[in-house]
Order: C-alpha cells, then structure tokens, then sequence
C-alpha cells in the first residue's frame, strides 16, 4: 500500500481582512447570486455539532457527476476544518449551487479514492492544482503519480444529492 502522506501542519485559517475576503461569496449566495459562480463554487449548509447552530462555507467544487447527482469537494484546511468534522457527525445538509438548493449526504472517500479525485482533477486544472498541493504543504512534481500521492493525504468529501440532478 502506497505511503500516506500527512502534513506536519495543515494551514492556518484566514484572519482579519482575508478572512473577510474569504467569506464574501457568502453574501453573493445569500443575495441570490450564487449564480455568477457558475458550478465552480457551491454554498454548504453545515451544523455545528456542538451548538447544533446553521453555518455556511463556500467550497470549491472539485469534480460534478451529473449522472449520479453527486459533487465533490476537499478541506484545503484538512480534517479538522469546522464544516469537514461537522459534515461527520452529521451528514445530511443543504448545498446551494447556482440559484439552486439541494438536500445531499455526505460521504467520505477513501484515500485511494482521493487519490483519483485528485488526479482527474490536475488534469483539468493542472496550474490550480499545483498551487493546492503548495497551499496544504503537500509534495507533488505535477505529475499524474504526483497528484495521486497527493490526493491520498487530502481530505475530500463527496455531496450526494441522487441521479438526475442537473445544475442550473
């Protein structure tokens, strides 16, 4: 079994001004503008699973499968990010893509899983992907292989919503 390589130290989440920045499309999705995203980003509903309170992130979508209904996504902050461990104690939630809200479970794909995700996904965007393996501390000579070891290390989680879902 390949080696899975774990970060000494996931990055630190965004204070002050970044913060700010960070959370802005929020607002867009509150506003009804989730729309000018296209299907890059989507809107998370998540709850707390200390103060059971609503949250909401805004994600990158990493990968869409419209035939089952299913968008994935990845913690750029690893597994101890607020809306990844509260998707595991609670998997069922609301995603917002476009203009368009849907009822989703969560799931969490294995390592090697990750490892696929992350591969397709370099192909795709293989300038983004080198400066996300960069951003997490992950190492990767922007090879296929490369991305694949990466991807074991990231922690992705897949938002199933069901077939025939279509974005907007």
């Amino acid at each position: 079994m390949p080696h899975r390589h774990t970060p000494p130290e996931w990055p630190r989440l965004p204070t002050g001004w970044r913060r700010f920045l960070a959370r802005m499309p929020i607002s867009l999705f509150r506003c009804g503008l989730g729309w000018v995203f296209g299907g890059r980003l989507l809107l998370l509903h998540h709850t707390g699973r200390v103060t059971g309170r609503d949250h909401r992130v805004v994600l990158e979508v990493v990968e869409y499968a419209p035939d089952d209904g299913s968008w994935t996504v990845a913690s750029g902050f690893g597994p101890k990010a607020a809306w990844y461990r509260n998707l595991r104690a609670e998997p069922k939630t609301l995603i917002e893509v476009g203009t368009r809200r849907h009822a989703v479970t969560a799931r969490f794909p294995t390592p090697d899983e990750g490892a696929e995700i992350m591969a397709r996904y370099a192909r795709r965007h293989p300038r983004t992907a080198r400066r996300l393996c960069a951003f997490m501390g992950l190492p990767s000579n922007g090879t296929d292989s490369g991305f694949r070891e990466a991807g074991r290390a990231i922690p992705f989680v897949r938002l199933d919503a069901g077939p025939g879902t279509r974005l907007p």
